[in-house]
C-alpha cells in the first residue's frame, strides 16, 4: 500500500481524498494555487506545496509543478480528483516515468475513452449500442454534411475531447451546419488543444443515465448501479440520483451488464463511468466514457454503501477489487445538489466571501464541501462549493430530506443556485420522475429576466 499520496486537486475533492487517507493510514500532501493558501485542503493534508499562481494553467493544470512537488515530498502516488488533469494522459505517463503511480485508468485507458470518437469505435466493436454518427472525426465541413444527410436532421457536432459541453452545437437544418462546424472546431482548440470534432444524430430530450464501474488489474469488473443526471442545462449536471426513476430492475441489470462488457472490451482499470442516454421507447445508446472519479461519486457510495476513493486507491496499489458483482446490494434512495456560487436566475458566477455557511445535517444528509464562514470563493476556478446529499428510504423520503436541509441551509455574502434547487424539488414533474435533458429549459433565463437578475 502505498506511504504518501499528492492530491492533485483542490476544494471538496481533496478533502474527500484527505477522508479516505486517513481512514487507510496514508500520509497526504496538498497542491495549492497562491489563490488557495488559506483553504481546508492545505490546513488538513500531512504536508502542502504551492505549486503557482492562481491561475489554473499556471498551477493545477502544470504538470511539471505537479510532478515536482510529488518528487519533492517523497509522495508515492498522485490523486488527481476530478477535473484539472484527471483524465490527462500525459501526466499518467509522466507518473510512469518517474515510478509514481497515477491513481486512475492506464494511459492507453485515458487515450482511448478520452477521444469520443475513437470510444464509440471501441464500444461498436464491442457490441455496445451507440448513437448513429461518423466513424471517427470529420476533417471538412463537406464531409459534417455528408453525415449529417446520412444520420438526419438534428444533429449533435462534439469535440472529440473535452467535454462539459464545450465545443458543442445541435444543428438542425444543413444551413446552420457551416457555422455551427466552424464554432466547435475553435471552441474544441481553444479548450482542449484539439480542434477534432464528430457528428452524430441528436435525440431530442433524452435521459442521460451513467453507470459507475469499477476494474482492478487482475481483470475484474463490477459496476455499482447507475445515477440519473438528466437535470442540467447548457450540458452542466445540476442534480443526480441514484437509482434512476426510468429503469425497471429488468433494464438496470441489462445496462449494467452492457456497461461491465464494454468496461472488459478494453481493459478498463480504476474507476470510471459509461454514459448513456436513454430514449423515450426505451432504447439506450452509449455516448462517452467519463475517466476518472465523478462529481456525483456520493450518491453511488450512499446507496451501495462502497467507498469509491479507497477502492481507487486499492486498486492502483494492486490490490484485487473488495467486492464481487453479487456481493453489491443497492439499498435505498439518494439525490445529489451541487450548490454553485452563481445567481440562481441568470447562472452567472458570483464569486466573493462567504460571511455565514452553515449547512444542517440531521438524518440521511451528507455534505461534501470545503467551504466555510469568512471563506472567499475564488473567480478562477469552477463555481461549486458544495454538494449537498440525502439518503432515503425510498425516493419521496430522499426528496424530503432534501428539501428540508435546503430550507434550513444559510448562506450570506454571496448569491447560490440554492433557490433553483427548491424550485426543482418542488416541481410537480420533478416529483412523478417525468423529465428528460429538457427539464430545466422551462427554468432558463428570458432576455428580461437575465436583465434583471443581472
Amino acid at each position: 500500500m502505498f506511504k504518501k499520496i499528492l492530491i492533485a486537486n483542490r476544494g471538496e475533492i481533496a478533502l474527500r481524498v484527505i477522508y479516505a487517507c486517513r481512514e487507510m493510514g496514508i500520509k497526504t500532501v496538498a497542491v495549492y494555487s497562491e489563490a488557495d493558501e488559506n483553504s481546508l485542503h492545505v490546513r488538513f493534508a500531512d504536508e502542502d506545496i504551492c505549486i503557482g499562481p492562481a491561475r489554473a494553467i499556471d498551477s493545477y493544470l502544470n504538470v511539471p509543478a505537479v510532478i515536482s512537488a510529488a518528487e519533492i515530498t517523497g509522495a508515492d502516488a498522485i490523486h488527481p480528483g476530478y477535473g484539472f488533469l484527471s483524465e490527462s494522459a500525459y501526466l499518467a505517463e509522466v507518473c510512469e516515468a518517474c515510478h509514481i503511480k497515477f491513481i486512475g485508468p492506464s494511459p492507453q485507458n485515458l487515450r482511448l475513452m478520452g477521444d469520443k470518437a475513437r470510444a464509440k469505435r471501441a464500444m461498436r466493436k464491442a457490441g455496445v449500442p451507440v448513437i448513429p454518427g461518423s466513424e471517427g472525426p470529420v476533417e471538412t465541413e463537406e464531409k459534417a454534411q455528408k453525415v449529417a444527410k446520412e444520420v438526419g436532421y438534428p444533429v449533435l457536432i462534439k469535440a472529440t475531447a473535452g467535454g462539459g459541453g464545450r465545443g458543442m452545437r445541435i444543428v438542425a437544418s444543413p444551413a446552420e451546419l457551416g457555422h455551427a462546424y466552424r464554432t466547435c472546431q475553435r471552441e474544441a482548440e481553444a479548450a482542449f488543444g484539439v480542434r477534432d470534432v464528430y457528428v452524430e444524430k441528436y435525440l431530442e430530450s433524452p435521459r442521460h443515465i451513467e453507470f459507475q464501474i469499477l476494474g482492478d488489474h487482475h481483470g475484474s469488473v463490477v459496476h455499482l448501479g447507475e445515477r440519473e443526471c438528466s437535470i442540467q442545462r447548457r450540458h452542466q449536471k445540476l442534480l443526480e440520483e441514484s437509482p434512476s426513476p426510468a429503469l425497471s430492475d429488468k433494464m438496470r441489470r441489462k445496462m449494467g451488464h452492457i456497461a461491465v462488457e464494454a468496461a472488459e472490451a478494453v481493459q478498463y482499470t480504476n474507476a470510471g463511468t459509461f454514459e448513456f442516454l436513454l430514449d423515450k421507447d426505451g432504447k439506450y445508446y452509449f455516448i462517452e466514457a467519463n475517466t476518472r472519479l465523478q462529481v456525483e461519486h456520493g450518491v453511488t457510495e450512499l446507496v451501495t454503501g462502497v467507498d469509491i476513493v479507497k477502492e481507487q486507491i486499492r486498486i492502483a496499489a494492486g490490490e484485487r477489487l473488495s467486492l464481487k458483482q453479487s456481493e453489491i446490494v443497492f439499498s435505498g434512495h439518494a439525490i445529489e445538489c451541487r450548490v454553485n456560487a452563481e445567481c440562481p436566475d441568470s447562472f452567472v458566477p458570483c464569486p466573493g466571501i462567504i460571511h455565514v455557511f452553515s449547512v444542517p445535517g440531521g438524518p440521511g444528509i451528507r455534505v461534501d464541501t470545503a467551504a466555510h464562514s469568512e471563506c472567499t470563493v475564488s473567480p478562477y476556478y469552477d463555481s461549486m462549493i458544495a454538494k449537498i446529499m440525502a439518503y432515503g428510504h425510498d425516493r419521496q423520503e430522499a426528496i424530503q430530506r432534501m428539501r428540508r436541509t435546503l430550507d434550513l441551509t444559510v448562506i450570506e455574502g454571496i448569491k447560490t443556485s440554492v433557490p433553483m434547487h427548491q424550485r426543482i424539488l418542488a416541481d410537480p414533474d420533478f416529483c412523478a420522475g417525468r423529465f428528460n435533458t429538457s427539464f430545466m429549459e422551462r427554468y432558463l433565463p428570458t432576455p428580461a429576466r437575465l436583465a434583471t437578475a443581472v
